[in-house]
């Protein structure tokens, strides 16, 4: 298995772990909505969904991985236009085992959104357009997500 193939194993794996966060995060919803109101906020916040979304660099079949150049026209051209109130992104070094043992890493970037709670179902259409697209465009098997409310004042 080379190098560029585990990469997108781990991916995978990523993306599975992430899976069992959303689904325990969704599961416990009601909760965290029953939290969120019995406690006294700032009176400056409202409520905001936070969204983290994991690119990976790594390509298969013997590709070179995704320069800073291609993923900042990614940034341009896919994410800020539907995001162009605001966003932060981390570059980062991903870092997992593979299905072989094998230990591999990349240079990724963590892409942070916020927005009103009440967006979130027509966020989630353009977060899933930008996951597929990257995902599509680069021949990779996934973008990691995670979802959380939060409480925000900008």
């Amino acid at each position: 298995m080379t190098p560029r193939t585990s990469r997108g194993l781990h991916l995978a794996t990523v993306l599975a772990a992430l899976l069992g966060v959303v689904g325990t995060s969704a599961a416990c919803t009601p909760l965290l909505q029953q939290q969120h109101a019995a406690r006294p906020g700032s009176s400056h916040t409202e409520p905001y969904m936070r969204t983290q979304l994991f690119f990976g660099t790594g390509r298969h079949n013997g590709a070179p991985p995704i320069t800073e150049e291609q993923f900042m026209d990614f940034l341009d051209t896919y994410i800020t236009p539907r995001f162009p109130a605001g966003l932060t992104l981390q570059e980062g070094h991903g870092q997992w085992r593979d299905k072989t043992g094998s230990i591999n890493s990349e240079r990724s970037y963590e892409l942070i959104l916020l927005y009103p709670r009440e967006t979130a179902r027509a966020r989630d259409a353009d977060i899933e357009y930008i996951r597929k697209r990257y995902t599509e465009m680069y021949d990779l098997e996934s973008v990691g997500r995670v979802d959380e409310e939060v409480q925000a004042d900008f």
